[in-house]
């Protein structure tokens, strides 16, 4: 029996990812203003721009007190927005796919939304 080869592998993933069968960095489960959102493209951004950090200055502590302040934000469409809000008062200037791939990790790591 015939074994492909790595490269034959990697051909036909390369492929399948260009034919849109097979996506090449992870997807966001979830809610359905998520589903595409690229999740490590969202990781980086966050580092990149170093949204811990702020957060941490504004609420204290290691920041996680911003997450879920008092119910403020109640929807995955919130979330969004509020990702939004800061792309615009920091002049991030985040393409909007970017603004999703952030929130789409930030629900995952602290929100959960369904």
């Amino acid at each position: 029996m015939h074994r492909p080869t790595t490269l034959a592998r990697q051909t036909a993933a390369a492929l399948l990812a260009a034919a849109g069968l097979m996506p090449l960095a992870p997807r966001a489960q979830g809610p359905a203003i998520f589903q595409e959102a690229d999740l490590v493209l969202g990781q980086k951004l966050l580092a990149e721009h170093r949204c811990a950090e702020c957060h941490i200055r504004k609420v204290g502590g290691n920041g996680s007190a911003i997450y879920r302040p008092a119910g403020r934000i109640s929807t995955a469409g919130y979330l969004r927005g509020m990702v939004e809000q800061c792309n615009v008062e920091l002049n991030l200037q985040l393409f909007p796919e970017e603004v999703t791939a952030i929130a789409a990790v930030l629900n995952r790591d602290h929100y959960r939304f369904k």
